[in-house]
């Protein structure tokens, strides 16, 4: 809890004790004067301002007067307000600076703070706390506004209305004293010496959220302020056997290469990126040890999209390009020198467009040398809800993942086993049929783990015990949920198969109501979502000077879409009435006929002019 400040004209930076080398602040305040930002750590002392004229931050000196920090003629630095940020109250946590810049002025650069507002426990990994972002806030830095244009002002609403989508990005976890963004077997190898570098420097930038948000902060060497932030799912529970509690944890790190909505980021990039890169390590802790085990799923690695048109299911288009050999080695490379050796599941049809992608798919894997390709039609084989039906899939490849194996370390932290590759699954979107896998085959690799931990007999298995058991596809539920929230915007689909084997009725509503959510959302919402994402991650930066991303001057159809939506309800409507009142007038008939063709028009004129009235991202390409 932040402790009582002195006035705000008169409060000095106490100096105090030091915080351990590579730890960050836990408890930090904020205080708004009229004309900055000061941002203070109360327990390393440290602190800075951000000037909400410009948003240039300036470090400040232990000591230094806060009245002092940034001021400018006639702002009184008694206007200040006080807030906790971080904390144990759960406040506010800065996160980073997003920076916007454009107009012909030099005054034009416009900055916001991002700031947690609310957090909550999530659970602890390896000892340390982690905690789960509620909510974001951005505080403006933008009296710069006054020198721009009226379309540049159009823009900047415009991208304001990106970052308050970004404000509401859900899955994101941090801890203040741990780096969250290397798996257990990756740390443990590390050199000792670098646990005492600052937090971002340990990070992998592939799962560093918010990575160009902290450019700014790490240019002016803020490591104290500077926390890396995973998006993901973080899910954790206890049990007991042999009356000894085993604790196991499920932890899931969204890479930001190419991260992007469910329709709007397929495949891969031209360096090999690849859309819903999810890495997930699997955590079992009992009497001392501890062990570790990791899977992948990523979007098939080829250049492909699937771009929205009001129709349920989108056709798929796999883009013909000189450079995909080349892509798809990059990815493979990239998994190889992380993981070892990859063996990879493809979940897809053999039907349809998808049969069409995933034959594609197996002619490159063909010319792919030390890695394993393994088709299985998940929905063929398992149709009907039937889950048990993966033995069929275990069953090929039971000996390559026993070799791969899983990490073990004692309470010494001595090294007892290594995972030596990984399981790369996918499906179509690499949600639904990808979790429901990746779950039956962490549930073999647990058994398998605990046995050698000796709290499992070499024929004993967890889904002997019904609690144990619910407990485990508990947490593989809450996971796909989250991740399907992430990249869908919905639910996950065949969450029953995960939870209890087969298909229920009350399941089966509830994957009809996220269809219909992913349906609406993908049609009518997920392009703009794809633009705060790509403007959040730098992905698409606004230069100074540059043209209006969104003056086009063209037919903006989707503005259209509710005006032909009640065209088409009111016609049916109309059509409907005059039918029944045919018998009593004739006119009724001709009537009829008139708003029956009307509708059938206005209808044809949607479906053919379907990806004009849908959401479309409006910063970058897809590729």
């Amino acid at each position: 809890m932040a402790r009582p400040a002195a006035a705000a004209d008169e409060a000095p930076l106490l100096a105090e004790e030091p915080l351990r080398p590579g730890a960050c602040s836990r408890e930090l305040e904020l205080r708004e004067f009229r004309d900055r930002y000061v941002i203070r750590s109360l327990d390393g002392g440290a602190a800075f301002a951000v000037a909400r004229s410009g948003g240039s931050i300036r470090p400040l000196s232990p000591g230094q007067p806060l009245s002092l920090a940034a001021p400018q003629p006639g702002v009184s630095s008694r206007e200040a307000s006080r807030r906790a940020l971080g904390g144990s109250r759960g406040g506010e946590r800065l996160q980073g600076v997003e920076d916007i810049r454009g107009g012909r002025h030099h005054q034009a650069a416009r900055r916001y703070v991002l700031v947690i507002t609310s957090r909550k426990d999530a659970g602890c990994y390896q000892g340390s706390p982690v905690y789960h972002a509620n909510s974001m806030k951005f505080l403006c830095c933008n009296e710069a506004i006054k020198y721009l244009t009226s379309q540049e002002k159009k823009d900047e609403a415009y991208f304001m209305s990106l970052l308050r989508i970004a404000e509401t990005t859900c899955g994101l976890y941090y801890s203040y004293d741990r780096d969250l963004t290397l798996n257990l077997q990756r740390a443990s190898k590390l050199a000792a010496g670098r646990i005492h570098k600052p937090l971002w420097k340990q990070a992998d930038p592939r799962f560093v959220w918010n990575k160009n948000l902290l450019e700014e902060l790490i240019e002016a060497k803020l490591d104290e302020f500077i926390i890396p932030l995973i998006q993901g799912s973080f899910q954790s529970a206890q049990f007991t056997l042999k009356d000894r509690p085993v604790r196991i944890t499920l932890f899931s790190r969204r890479c930001n290469r190419r991260l992007g909505t469910r329709m709007w980021r397929r495949g891969a990039n031209l360096e090999g990126a690849t859309a819903n890169f999810v890495e997930t390590e699997q955590l079992v802790e009992y009497e001392g040890l501890t062990s570790s085990f990791i899977q992948v799923r990523g979007s098939i690695p080829l250049l492909w999209e699937q771009i929205v048109d009001l129709s349920y299911k989108p056709r798929l288009s796999i883009i013909e390009h000189e450079e995909t050999p080349k892509v798809i080695q990059r990815h493979f490379h990239d998994l190889s020198q992380r993981y070892g050796e990859t063996i990879v599941i493809d979940l897809t049809d053999k039907r349809g467009d998808e049969g069409d992608l995933s034959n594609a798919f197996a002619a490159e894997m063909a010319r792919i040398r030390d890695v394993r390709y393994v088709h299985f039609d998940f929905h063929h084989v398992c149709r009907g809800g039937n889950f048990d039906n993966l033995r069929v899939l275990y069953n090929q490849i039971e000996g390559a993942i026993q070799k791969q194996g899983y990490f073990l370390m004692n309470s010494k932290g001595e090294i007892l086993l290594e995972q030596s590759g990984v399981v790369r699954s996918n499906c179509i979107d690499c949600l639904d049929r990808t979790n429901v896998t990746q779950s039956f085959l962490a549930r073999k690799s647990l058994d398998t783990q605990l046995q050698r931990m000796e709290a499992l007999s070499s024929s004993e298995s967890i889904s002997m015990s019904d609690d144990i058991n619910d407990i485990f596809k508990k947490l593989w539920v809450e996971h796909g949920d989250e991740l399907s929230l992430e990249y869908a915007g919905s639910y996950a689909l065949k969450g029953d198969l995960v939870r209890y084997g087969r298909q229920t009725l009350p399941g089966l509503l509830k994957d009809g109501v996220s269809a219909l959510s992913r349906y609406y959302l993908n049609n009518f919402h997920d392009g703009v979502r794809q633009d705060a994402l790509d403007l959040i991650s730098g992905y698409y930066t606004v230069s100074q000077g540059s043209s209006s991303p969104f003056h086009t001057g063209g037919f903006e159809s989707a503005s259209y879409l509710p005006v032909a939506s009640a065209i088409i309800v009111g016609g049916i409507t109309a059509t409907t009435f005059t039918l029944s009142q045919v018998g009593r007038n004739a006119q009724h008939l001709i009537s009829s006929i008139i708003c029956a063709g009307l509708t059938v028009g206005v209808v044809a004129l949607v479906k053919a002019n379907g990806k004009q009235f849908c959401s479309r991202p409006r910063l970058c390409g897809l590729i």
